[in-house]
């Protein structure tokens, strides 16, 4: 599970971009009013983010060049080139951020465990890891498994259904919730045991098990209900 990470395709495209080359190709496209050599640098494979920055641009490059008027026109390049920042914008952030994981990788991993095909009331995210304090120690790994109890009971605040649903239909609504809940639970452990790592703490004190904590108004998970280390004062 590779959600907290920038996936290795994803790593080797964003690589391959020079950005003297990127600067190069935007400014050709806006000259040009065509991106057809923009595309060729593999762009749309640097990642949601970048793709989107990308298809921005695409739709600004298109109304600059359907514009007629002077004015209009004047307009629509001030906005092509803002889009043509953002996308530069963007490939540096994630060249930056692909930097720091590289950094991170040398001393810890996490890695999650594969969605299940079923879901319980009682839900467990599992989250692997291997950690060192330098980079000549050996590697160490680990295991922690987060555990979550899905209140579900029914929110009367909302008007219920005209027609009571079938009990096939009750038991997929039951799983879409569960679902959704396990991956907000798989996500935020993710990310809280990695943020432990971040912080310099030592995996030796990484518990076995850890039940999350719920928010007390809406009765589910919350961004701190996967920390499992005290909150320092």
């Amino acid at each position: 599970m590779d959600e907290i990470y920038i996936p290795h395709d994803q790593r080797a495209a964003l690589t391959a971009i020079d950005d003297s080359d990127l600067n190069g190709l935007i400014e050709q496209a806006i000259q040009e009013e065509r991106s057809g050599n923009l595309h060729s640098i593999r762009l749309a494979s640097c990642g949601s983010y970048v793709a989107s920055r990308l298809q921005h641009f695409d739709r600004a490059l298109a109304k600059h060049r359907e514009a007629k008027a002077p004015r209009k026109r004047a307009e629509t390049e001030n906005t092509l080139r803002r889009a043509g920042y953002d996308l530069i914008f963007a490939i540096q952030a994630m060249k930056q951020r692909m930097e720091i994981e590289q950094k991170e990788e040398q001393l810890f991993h996490v890695d999650g465990e594969i969605r299940p095909y079923h879901f319980s009331q009682r839900l467990t995210a599992r989250v692997s890891y291997r950690w060192r304090k330098t980079v000549d120690d050996e590697w160490t790994r680990g295991h922690i498994a987060f555990i979550h109890d899905v209140d579900l009971t029914p929110d009367y605040s909302r008007s219920p259904p005209k027609r009571k649903p079938s009990a096939a239909k009750q038991q997929e609504e039951v799983q879409r919730q569960l679902s959704e809940a396990w991956e907000h639970l798989m996500m935020g452990a993710l990310y809280s045991v990695r943020d432990y790592f971040r912080e310099g703490r030592d995996g030796g004190n990484i518990p076995e098990t850890y039940k999350a904590t719920v928010d007390p108004h809406s009765r589910g998970l919350n961004n701190h209900s996967t920390r499992f280390w005290p909150q320092e004062p």
